[in-house]
């Protein structure tokens, strides 16, 4: 497989969150309000930096910890 479980893991949370701060930024329906101008825009930056931090990531492999260890 191309991603383990954490990949998938990490995926689905920062899938959450951007939907979380899309959901918080339709909630308020202020033009100039402090979640829609300021907190939701950094969940959604967030959740795509997580998103591709998942798709990134990947274990290290036993035989790169031996040998970067002599």
């Amino acid at each position: 497989m191309v991603f383990e479980r954490r990949n998938y893991v990490l995926l689905l949370a920062g899938l959450a969150v951007v939907v979380l701060g899309y959901v918080m930024m339709r909630m308020e329906n202020e033009v100039d309000g402090f979640i829609s101008l300021y907190v939701a825009p950094l969940l959604i930056l967030g959740g795509y930096l997580e998103i591709i931090y998942a798709i990134l990531w990947r274990p290290r492999d036993e035989g790169q910890r031996a040998g970067s260890q002599q």
